[in-house]
């Protein structure tokens, strides 16, 4: 049977990510004290170096960009269904004018 993938609480991460900025420990040295390889430590320090606050949201989270677009998108959909109604209506009155 394959392996399940462990899930680390968001607080672990960051707790880890500070004790090797932090204190004078290296990072396999806490990767080890925690059970986990160093490569995964290394890359959780450039994830929360790149996202900061964003950082280990889990899955399906989106960030506050992705919903920024999210909603533009269901904006611009609406305004352009009422572009194209709009549209419509003045092919229409301007067969009925003549």
């Amino acid at each position: 049977m394959a392996d399940q993938r462990r899930k680390f609480p968001r607080e672990l991460k960051i707790e880890a990510v500070r004790r090797v900025i932090d204190s004078g420990e290296t990072a396999t040295e806490v990767a080890r004290s925690i059970g986990i390889d160093p490569s995964l430590l290394y890359g959780w320090m450039r994830q929360l170096k790149a996202e900061d606050k964003e950082a280990f949201r889990g899955n399906g989270k989106p960030t506050a960009q992705d919903e920024e677009i999210r909603r533009l998108r269901r904006q611009l959909a609406d305004v352009t269904e009422e572009r194209d109604i709009l549209k419509k209506t003045a092919i229409w009155f301007a067969k009925q004018s003549r």
